[in-house]
């Protein structure tokens, strides 16, 4: 199953590996998960990863981002016709669009108004986990 995962998702996942975002985190680093990303995306993950109050590990951040680069599924993405009420969350969107992802999965549902999704299921990481299981 293809996705894009908001930032805020991932950092989550790695600093509360036992709540659902961890869970999320866990199965894409199993292969359950095929991330969909873009230079925008993977330059905007190693921005915040490394940031000091987190207390990641450069060495750790740089692995990970390795992985999500070589297991992911990296696309180039057009515009969106209409800008998101954070212009910094458009590259996740684009995103899904252009890689046909199932869903985008965010901690920040507002960032992402339905009239604006252009069809893109959008999910707190807590709804992935529920319709996930459903499936």
């Amino acid at each position: 199953m293809r996705i894009v995962l908001d930032t805020n998702v991932l950092v989550s996942g790695l600093l509360s590996p036992f709540k659902a975002p961890g869970e999320i985190v866990r199965m894409v680093s199993s292969g359950e998960l095929t991330l969909c990303l873009d230079a925008r995306i993977l330059s905007e993950y190693s921005e915040v990863l490394l940031r000091p109050k987190f207390g990641f590990r450069v060495d750790a951040v740089a692995a990970l981002l390795h992985f999500v680069e070589y297991r992911g599924h990296t696309v180039a993405s057009s515009p969106l016709p209409e800008h998101l009420p954070d212009l910094s969350d458009e590259p996740f969107l684009e995103v899904a669009l252009a890689c046909g992802a199932e869903c985008l999965v965010t901690g920040n549902l507002a960032h992402f108004p339905t009239r604006l999704r252009q069809g893109v299921a959008v999910f707190s990481p807590g709804e992935f986990m529920g319709a996930y299981r459903i499936l």
